[in-house]
């Protein structure tokens, strides 16, 4: 009988505007969810860009290290005690700081990410970076992230213009002097909610750039290299039994984990995608079961009627359920659609990674049809009343 009289969907476009008025805000829903997924991932994916780049097994960094962008520095000869461990092939340092770059259009200074490292020990799989590693080795080069937001003008254009000679002034935050490095090259890592713009220069010149505040002995990242046939995460145990408690030492999944947790939860942006996406799911709760209550108040007669003639609650009850499935299924494809758009414009704006995928598809198609099925069972309580004698 349900196959032969889709009592559900002919309720439903009964009232053709109040349906599509319907469609829309559960749409909008869907389009809430998607942008707030899509922004969790993007923060995610663009706060451990450089640590998935890096080349190596495990990673030290000091015991205050809170995120990659808060500089938290410590000593070389921790890392290079590490050689003396079994398992161990080869240690590189990584030196990071934030310096300002002055646009060299408009003179104004923006805050850059200067990432600094021996060329000749090279801790990128970046080809962009590997390809330009002799370019490195020169004094007073940089590789400019052509990834970068556009404030810090047309670098990357010119320099694929054919413009091989452009110098750029870098300014430590502790100094008014700045320090004119040439752009050898460009590369393309991204920018984080927490780094607008990133640049390569070799270890020497990176100390030539923040000549007060940085050392050759105070080091940001240790890379560690193991040797074929040893287990990483037994090396790790022997390192982190031996070594003192002012270095932590991470795998390459556990230095990435402990990055994205710290974006989760001990800032506000994480919080507030993670507060927003709950409040968008309530949210949707409350408008369903609204659409779904109105539609079955207006349709109280017609079902006590169903009732009267011997069809039993089971059946009404179901008719709610579908159309809460319809509901979900065919305000999830405009709501899909509008999102693939708007996370198109957003990564051009933003520059950040913000794309659509399957697994943010799945959950989200989930999510509402979960919605739409809460909502019609929080409905279906003044179905349940419904009473043959209210047809008179």
């Amino acid at each position: 009988m349900i196959v032969k009289i889709p009592l559900a969907w002919l309720q439903l476009a009964q009232q053709k505007v109040r349906f599509l008025v319907a469609v829309a805000g559960i749409a909008f829903i869907v389009l809430l969810m998607f942008i707030q997924l899509g922004f969790q991932d993007a923060l995610y994916s663009s706060a451990t860009a450089l640590h998935q780049n890096l080349k190596g097994d495990l990673f030290l960094v000091s015991s205050q290290y809170k995120a990659l962008t808060a500089n938290q520095s410590f000593s070389r000869n921790r890392l290079y005690q590490t050689l003396g461990f079994n398992g161990v092939e080869s240690v590189s340092p990584i030196y990071l700081q934030f310096a300002k770059l002055k646009n060299p259009a408009t003179g104004e200074k923006y805050s850059i990410y200067v990432i600094g490292f021996d060329p000749g020990k090279p801790v990128m799989n970046l080809p962009e970076v590997q390809n330009n590693l002799d370019i490195l080795k020169n004094t007073d080069v940089m590789l400019f992230d052509k990834n970068s937001r556009p404030e810090f003008g047309p670098i990357a254009e010119k320099f694929e213009q054919g413009d091989t000679e452009q110098t750029i002034e870098i300014f430590p935050f502790d100094s008014l002097q700045g320090y004119r490095v040439r752009v050898g090259g460009l590369f393309g890592l991204g920018p984080s909610f927490g780094v607008d713009g990133n640049l390569i220069v070799s270890d020497s010149t990176f100390l030539k750039i923040n000549p007060n505040t940085r050392h050759a002995e105070n080091i940001d990242v240790g890379i560690i290299k193991v040797k074929p046939g040893f287990d990483p995460n037994e090396v790790l145990k022997d390192l982190q039994a031996s070594l003192p408690n002012d270095v932590q030492i991470f795998t390459r999944k556990g230095f990435i984990n402990f990055e994205k947790e710290y974006w989760a939860a001990r800032t506000p942006i994480g919080f507030i995608l993670n507060l927003m996406l709950t409040m968008a799911s309530v949210v949707g709760v409350v408008i369903v079961y609204q659409i779904l209550y109105s539609n079955i108040a207006t349709q109280f007669i017609a079902y006590a009627t169903l009732k009267a003639i011997g069809y039993p609650n089971a059946y009404l009850l179901n008719v709610v359920f579908q159309q809460a499935l319809i509901l979900a299924l065919l305000a999830y494809i405009p709501g899909f659609i509008f999102s693939v758009t708007l996370y198109d414009f957003a990564m051009e704006v933003t520059k950040l990674p913000i794309i659509m995928t399957s697994n943010n598809a799945l959950i989200v198609l989930t999510s509402t049809v979960l919605i739409c099925i809460t909502s019609g069972a929080l409905a279906i309580n003044k179905l349940r009343s419904a009473d043959p004698a209210d047809i008179f």
